[in-house]
């Protein structure tokens, strides 16, 4: 029996059900959101190559203008002031912001289209929020040695493999021009080393994705596989969302508790109980300079309905037995509700019986 006891608390702590709509939202806040970085490096990677191949000559050109500033003008300058110092200073950086800008842009631009694509927009400083577990060197060796840093390292062996073969696969193919380059000119060198930097680039930036397409597909069973949840999960996820069942019926007797206290309170000031006389009670009052009808102000079944004739008693409220209208009364008015036109010619009836009742008192 306790071994037994034992198996029935495994599976229902052990992790088999899908994550529901809350952890999911929950763990998105938090910043825990499916996402493979190398996807982002992969599209960050191709989207900077082409750049610089296909503007490769609005760089050269922004390059020269550099180089050519710097050796006609500034190196030739027979004095060279604190102010002349800040001006060349400040020139630089001008040239240099329009050469590594737009690079940096394409960058950014990519890096986001990457994640969007991902996992949407997200804004969060939960990862930002410093954490003591993250720097508990037990946990961070079972990191190092899990299974997660097992797979990270093949993927980076994978990488290495991939990208260099790809590369030394495209200089084999173009290796005469290589072995050329010694008889070249300065800039036909330049040139065909320009070339083949952008071919080996973009020719990695392909394999990186391809590779970081086979990283998301795992990087979703893992994050699928880290957000289930146990049995017991998610009925206390049910609890504290909708409220634990006990308190909430707690709650509902209160409510009742208070509303049956407001009825009894408002028994003394009815005009008529109509009675069943032992089952039901319906307590009615009207007040023809404010009520177009009379209004049910209390009405009860069996010991509410002794409980109300008790009250109505011991406060002289006049009680009428007449069944079959208390009995239709108790099932179609509500607390509060005037009394439908149906029942206007017996409630009449019934209000001039107890007004001259009243009228000889």
């Amino acid at each position: 029996m306790l071994m037994l006891r034992l198996d029935l608390q495994y599976f229902a702590g052990e992790k088999t059900e899908k994550a529901t709509p809350k952890k999911r939202q929950d763990s998105r806040k938090k910043g825990q959101v499916l996402k493979s970085q190398d996807v982002t490096s992969a599209i960050v990677l191709l989207a900077v190559f082409l750049f610089m191949f296909f503007f490769a000559g609005f760089l050269r050109n922004e390059i020269f203008t550099f180089f050519n500033v710097t050796f006609t003008k500034y190196m030739l300058m027979d004095t060279v002031t604190i102010e002349i110092a800040l001006e060349i200073y400040k020139d630089m950086l001008m040239e240099m912001a329009f050469i590594l800008l737009p690079i940096m842009l394409v960058a950014v631009v990519a890096a986001i289209a990457a994640n969007f694509f991902q996992f949407g927009l997200l804004f969060t400083t939960e990862p930002l929020k410093f954490d003591l577990k993250k720097i508990d060197p037990i946990k961070g060796l079972k990191r190092i040695f899990s299974m997660k840093a097992i797979i990270e390292l093949l993927k980076s062996i994978l990488k290495i493999s991939f990208i260099g073969s790809v590369t030394t696969l495209i200089i084999w193919m173009n290796l005469e021009q290589v072995l050329s380059l010694s008889f070249k000119t300065a800039w036909d060198t330049l040139s065909t080393i320009g070339w083949l930097t952008g071919m080996m680039g973009i020719a990695a930036s392909f394999v990186l994705l391809f590779i970081s397409i086979l990283d998301f597909f795992y990087q979703r069973f893992d994050y699928e596989k880290n957000l289930k949840m146990s049995k017991q999960d998610i009925k206390d996820e049910h609890k504290n969302t909708e409220g634990d069942p006990i308190i909430k019926s707690r709650i509902r007797q209160r409510q009742r508790e208070m509303a049956m206290r407001r009825m009894m309170q408002e028994i003394p000031t009815a005009d008529v109980v109509i009675t069943n006389p032992t089952h039901f009670a319906i307590a009615l009052k009207y007040d023809d300079s404010s009520m177009d009808a009379p209004v049910v102000i209390a009405k009860g079944a069996d010991f509410v309905a002794q409980k109300i004739k008790l009250i109505a008693k011991e406060n002289n409220v006049v009680m009428v037995e007449n069944r079959p209208l208390a009995r239709a009364m108790y099932d179609q008015v509500e607390i509060g509700q005037r009394i439908p036109d149906e029942f206007f010619k017996a409630v009449a009836e019934v209000l001039a019986y107890v007004y001259r009742i009243k009228q000889k008192i």
